[in-house]
């Protein structure tokens, strides 16, 4: 039996609220960068001891806090960044809640020196657990630190909870570079007593995204501008065949704010739903923005949720921009994006050839494959006196086949060096594009059911279905409601009538449910057309002739997706010329 009701200490109401902030030391640093960010920062620097346990400071030369209300700073739910309730319906700043301050005072001792860029003189402050130590003039220049020590000195039971030294200054690092990504054109500096972990310089979004995820994420992703509906995404996101087996490096911005989006998630991972190595993720770094007033970001107290109030159309929108782009990743094709008005970017930011420049304007006639293998054991057919047809003006991306290696590779020359082919996994791209574009093309195939199958649902499901039944209908499967919680399932896709019918209907209800979509149907489809184009390509060991292996190439060419197979394993790769000599040790 409980107690009466009375009311908490200010000092536990405190604890609790840190408990929701503070979760480790990256949490500070987080929030003290994004207040630095908030006043206008140009310079921000972070030094941390023993993982930031001991001491965080954080050093910006921002507008600095006026000397009367520094107090005010430290107080629950004072801020500079809302005043009416209307404001929280479009937060444009990091920081809103006025709970950050407060939250770490409650739980370590905070020292705050700022000097506003108007003012003679600075003022510095301390707090320990929540209780005002000290406030008289300091000495600082223009902007603030602000310095937390001993945490959870007054919780050790938390303190307990922390990983080891090296785990925790792996997550300052992260929390770190997840906000230095969004802003490039501010200077950060990250160090650990007399060392230096990063300085990153003002610079470019492709500066700053080279500088934190390497030169090399930029050579093997393509950079991505896209706008409609009131929405913009751009960022950068890696090729298929650039995967990590852990989600480690998935950054995904809203209007500057980095969180963690169940419905973005699932939109990334949709659009690599049938080029990624199964059990491999993709990296991208990408930002979305729209107009503040479409998101809330008042959802939880770190702020790294939030929802949108047009979720299937952000869904939508991110899907379709991210799958158009990746769908453009073939051999030689010039991937362009808008620069919109991102005046850092360069020209030669602005287009990009990816991943293999295509050297010349040659016009190539190409026979497909659907007439040199329209069955699987039929004769061979041959071009027009089996030669491609030659200009002086360069050669196609994939180049020229030159020979057959034991009957699973081709080699072609083209302009950078040597290009090596699986012709199995590459024909089997091309037979699934066009599986894939005769079903899109037409009216999906419908089984009827001999007796319709009856599911009892929740009634939230049931109004989802009412509404969208249209929808679902045109992507082959007829449900309709037929009571308060029940539906019945009439017709389904012919492609999937074995599958487990009843299953299938409540994924399809789930996904309309979580994400205001269903792909449910569409990728059972797609396995089924994936596994058909396996058995019907080209198969190990059947020789073909030259006219044969360059019809194979020049159809790379104009494929979708044609850089790996349906399983996500690399369809070709090219060794450069300079490669090929420096392992024949040529010119040394």
């Amino acid at each position: 039996m409980t107690g009466r009701i009375r009311p908490l200490s200010a000092f536990i109401a405190n604890q609790i609220a840190a408990g929701e902030v503070v979760e480790r030391p990256a949490s500070i640093v987080k929030e003290l960068v994004e207040n630095s960010l908030d006043a206008e920062a140009s310079s921000i620097r972070v030094d941390i001891e023993q993982a930031g346990v001991k001491r965080i400071r954080v050093r910006d030369d921002g507008l600095g806090i006026h000397a009367d209300d520094m107090t005010l700073a430290v107080a629950r739910h004072a801020t500079s960044k809302i005043v009416a309730a209307a404001d929280l319906g479009g937060i444009a700043t990091m920081g809103f809640r006025g709970e950050a301050l407060a939250s770490v005072a409650s739980v370590a001792r905070l020292a705050i020196t700022s000097r506003p860029t108007d003012a003679e003189s600075a003022w510095h402050l301390e707090v320990a657990g929540g209780e005002l130590l000290a406030h008289r003039p300091a000495a600082h220049p223009p902007g603030t630190t602000v310095e937390v020590t001993d945490l959870f000195y007054n919780t050790p039971a938390r303190r307990k909870f922390l990983k080891t030294e090296r785990t925790e200054s792996a997550h300052v690092q992260d929390a770190y570079r997840r906000v230095a990504l969004a802003n490039p054109g501010v200077a950060f500096e990250l160090t650990a007593g007399a060392r230096t972990l990063d300085h990153l310089a003002p610079g470019s979004s492709t500066d700053r995204v080279g500088a934190v995820f390497g030169e090399r994420f930029l050579a093997e992703s393509t950079a991505i501008d896209e706008s409609g509906g009131g929405m913009r995404l751009n960022g950068w996101i890696g090729l298929p065949t650039y995967s990590d087996s852990r989600p480690m490096r998935q950054r995904f911005f809203v209007n500057g704010r980095g969180v963690q989006d169940r419905l973005a998630g699932h939109a990334v991972r949709q659009a690599y739903r049938d080029v990624l190595f199964h059990g491999r993720h993709p990296v991208f770094v990408l930002f979305l923005t729209l107009d503040p007033s479409m998101v809330d970001v008042n959802v939880h107290p770190t702020k790294s949720e939030v929802r949108f109030r047009d979720s299937r159309d952000v869904h939508d929108f991110v899907f379709g921009k991210l799958s158009r782009a990746l769908r453009d990743l073939r051999p030689g094709a010039t991937v362009t994006y808008r620069t919109g008005d991102r005046s850092e970017l360069s020209a030669a930011e602005g287009q990009r050839s990816f991943p293999f420049e295509h050297g010349g304007g040659r016009a190539v006639d190409s026979t497909s494959l659907a007439r040199l293998f329209h069955e699987r054991d039929s004769a061979l057919e041959l071009r027009d006196g089996g030669q491609l047809p030659e200009s002086s003006t360069g050669t196609p991306p994939l180049g020229y086949a030159v020979a057959q290696i034991h009957g699973i590779y081709i080699l072609a020359e083209n302009e950078q060096g040597l290009v090596i082919v699986d012709m199995h996994a590459a024909h089997e791209r091309i037979t699934y594009e066009r599986l894939k574009t005769q079903l899109l093309g037409g009216a999906v195939d419908r089984q009827r059911l001999l007796v319709p199958l009856a599911l009892d649902v929740s009634t939230t499901e049931a109004d989802l279905l009412e509404s969208r039944s249209g929808e679902l209908e045109a992507l082959g499967m007829v449900m309709e409601r037929n009571g308060p919680a029940s539906v019945v399932v009439r017709e389904v896709p012919a492609l999937l009538f074995d599958t487990d019918i009843e299953q299938l209907a409540r994924d399809v209800l789930a996904d309309f449910a979580a994400f205001g979509d269903s792909h449910v149907l569409t990728e059972r489809q797609e396995r089924l057309l994936a596994g058909t184009a396996c058995h019907a390509s080209i198969r190990a060991n059947r020789r073909l002739s030259l006219p044969e292996m360059n019809a194979l190439l020049r159809d790379m060419e104009t494929t979708e997706n044609a850089g790996q197979c349906n399983h996500g394993r690399p369809t070709f790769v090219i060794q450069s010329l300079d490669a090929l000599d420096r392992l024949f040790l040529r010119g040394q």
